[in-house]
């Protein structure tokens, strides 16, 4: 007889609670007559907002509250964008369901501009990712990229307030928040490789609570999770997430699964790009670390 009440522990933004209130509904069908109470929590990065993820330790800021409220038994489980999850999780917590994988790719967001193409030189262009600096810098050289922190609601905005000629935003979140409309235009994958598990909900638990685990299992989507597992397993080995300039985005090509990765250096003008396939998403990941580490990743990683 599975529970009849769990606790979900989430950030109080406006996604959050978006990808909070989804899984709490994709829960109730499976599970009718499941209470699910979300706790609400504000953690670190949602506080420090005037300084760079990349200088106070990283996507990890978003998670570390709601990972302590699961270990401390305040909360059953935590929903998380995959992309904002460490490579490394705290000891006794695994995620244990990815959720089936959303849109993974960039957009561009502007009130003036279709295309980052027609942005002129020096225009100032809004991220809070090296990956996507790196990689748009590589394309075009002549744009100023800045740092913009904040939700998507809080980033909009301030673009709406004409302190950016544009955006560059992941087409989950503003899809998710019934946003689609402010979509400029799509990046393309060879444009602007995702972040590991972009457009992917991840379901954390304790990992000795095995009642939750059978619970959440309905939510686990197979092919996204060896896709994911697989990036992951590239950007542990290369030592780095979001907050630096790496990419990687796998998924299945017929019967093997294929792994795009990317390291690029900050002023975008050394790109390092390798694909392969394989059947063992850890293995893979770790194949293309190594043949980016052979080209060169390590001394640009070291840089930073």
């Amino acid at each position: 007889m599975p529970k009849k009440n769990i606790t979900l522990a989430t950030r109080e933004s406006p996604l959050a609670l978006w990808q909070a209130n989804w899984v709490r509904t994709e829960l109730q069908k499976f599970y009718p007559d499941l209470k699910v109470t979300l706790l609400g929590l504000t953690t670190e990065g949602d506080k420090s907002l005037d300084v760079s993820l990349n200088k106070i330790g990283g996507k990890g800021l978003f998670v570390k509250e709601l990972e302590e409220a699961i270990l401390n038994g305040k909360a059953d489980i935590a929903v998380h964008s995959m992309k904002d999850v460490p490579m490394t999780l705290p000891k006794g917590l695994i995620i244990s369901a990815m959720c089936e994988r959303f849109d993974p790719r960039d957009v561009f967001v502007s009130n003036d501009f279709e295309t980052i193409k027609e942005l002129p030189p020096y225009a100032v262009l809004g991220t809070s990712s090296l990956r996507r600096q790196s990689q748009l810098l590589s394309l075009y050289p002549h744009l100023k990229i800045e740092n913009i922190r904040g939700n998507v609601n809080t980033r909009v905005s301030r673009l709406d307030k004409n302190e950016f000629a544009g955006l560059i935003l992941a087409a989950a979140g503003l899809k998710r928040l019934g946003m689609e409309d402010r979509i400029s235009s799509y990046l393309s994958l060879e444009e602007s490789l995702p972040a590991a598990g972009q457009g992917v909900l991840g379901v954390e638990c304790r990992e000795n609570d095995f009642e939750i685990q059978e619970l959440i299992s309905v939510l686990n989507h197979n092919e996204t999770e060896r896709s994911v597992k697989a990036e992951r397993a590239m950007c542990l080995k290369l030592g780095g997430g979001c907050q630096v300039p790496i990419a990687a985005y796998a998924k299945m090509q017929k019967d093997a699964l294929e792994l795009i990765g990317l390291v690029g250096s900050l002023d975008g003008r050394t790109l390092l790009k390798v694909s392969k396939t394989g059947n063992n998403p850890e293995e893979l990941g770790l194949n293309v670390a190594q043949d980016l580490l052979a080209e060169g990743a390590g001394d640009i990683l070291n840089a930073l």
